[in-house]
């Protein structure tokens, strides 16, 4: 809260105890200090990549809550998911001495030393989506349950297959904190059916073209594949691609984590079987609902886990929410 502020309200204060001397009881609406949330919060929203359909809903979920709440959300992010990228938007953002920050950070050791100053200049941090190694500079991290989602694609392949065979994950970066929480959850539950080998994960870099080349080399040392599990928007799509340039589609059951457009589209067509769909709308509510319960001096929840829901051709219809947004 800044000094001009802090001037405002002692005058408004002031103001009001003299009409109370006066005896003006009738001025119900005056000045008094009661309810929270008088404040007008400026809070800085920095995605984990603009564009990317996923921090879009979870855009339009913190300006839905934001209009409620009476506070001012902007949004910025990187054009990629990385942290030298997403560094720099950080440090413009303290500068400027928001309120409050929420972030989805791209990497869990990156992005400590920003994020950090952020919050050492008073800015209230809140961590949506992803985390970091150190989180506790954060009052609040709220997330999907991501090894749940990574054991339901596995349940989703294991239907599909259950005769075992050999598996790849195509995940989207390494050191990110959802990531390897998905391929952790997919692993454990590989692990207790022994039909059901997996071959070394791969990354494709948030790019679909990289998740394309993947999948096609992987078909190549690899022809009786059975299953892939994307982690992520970009995983998944490169693999639908590379399936549909090696003409296995038919072979391989892919499920893919997010539900947006193109994979939707994929799912539909028959490319991808199971998505495996979050809540970003819901996760970038509660995130600012806690935030802006710090800023109010109420206690927030240090850790909240929203669920997913797991999307096939045959409930999509039925399931229409849970397809993320590409502009709000």
């Amino acid at each position: 809260m800044n000094r001009g502020t802090t001037a405002r309200i002692a005058a408004i204060s002031a103001f009001a105890l003299a009409l109370a001397a006066c005896g003006g009881d009738d001025a119900g609406d005056g000045g008094g200090g009661g309810g929270g949330g008088s404040e007008a919060y400026e809070i800085a929203f920095v995605q984990g990549v603009a564009g990317d359909e996923f921090y879009i809903t979870m855009e339009c979920g913190i300006q839905e809550a934001a209009e409620e709440l009476g506070v001012e959300v902007t949004t910025q992010g990187p054009q990629q998911f990385d942290p030298a990228l997403q560094t720099p938007i950080v440090d413009s953002v303290a500068a400027s001495a928001p309120d409050g920050l929420l972030i989805a950070p791209t990497d869990v050791t990156g992005m400590y030393r920003p994020i950090k100053a952020a919050a050492d200049a008073g800015v209230t941090v809140g961590l949506v989506d992803t985390t970091l190694e150190d989180p506790s500079m954060a009052v609040t991290q709220v997330a999907s349950d991501n090894e749940g989602g990574g054991a339901a694609a596995f349940e989703a392949i294991q239907e599909a297959n259950p005769d075992g065979g050999k598996v790849l994950i195509v995940g989207h970066e390494p050191g990110i904190s959802t990531n390897e929480a998905r391929i952790k959850g997919f692993l454990d539950a590989l692990a207790e059916d022994p039909k059901f080998t997996a071959l070394p994960t791969q990354y494709a870099q948030n790019e679909v073209a990289e998740g394309a080349r993947i999948v096609t080399s992987t078909l190549q040392s690899d022809p009786d594949l059975i299953g892939i599990f994307g982690t992520n928007l970009f995983a998944a799509e490169g693999a639908a691609t590379g399936l549909r340039q090696a003409n296995a589609q038919d072979q391989v059951t892919v499920v893919g984590f997010d539900a947006g457009p193109a994979q939707v589209e994929a799912l539909e067509s028959g490319t991808v079987q199971a998505l495996v769909a979050q809540q970003p709308a819901e996760i970038g509510r509660q995130g600012l609902e806690q935030v802006v319960a710090s800023l109010n001096g109420e206690e927030p929840e240090a850790e909240i886990q929203t669920g997913f829901t797991i999307l096939t051709q045959e409930n999509l219809a039925d399931n229409q929410d849970s397809v993320y947004r590409s502009s709000c």
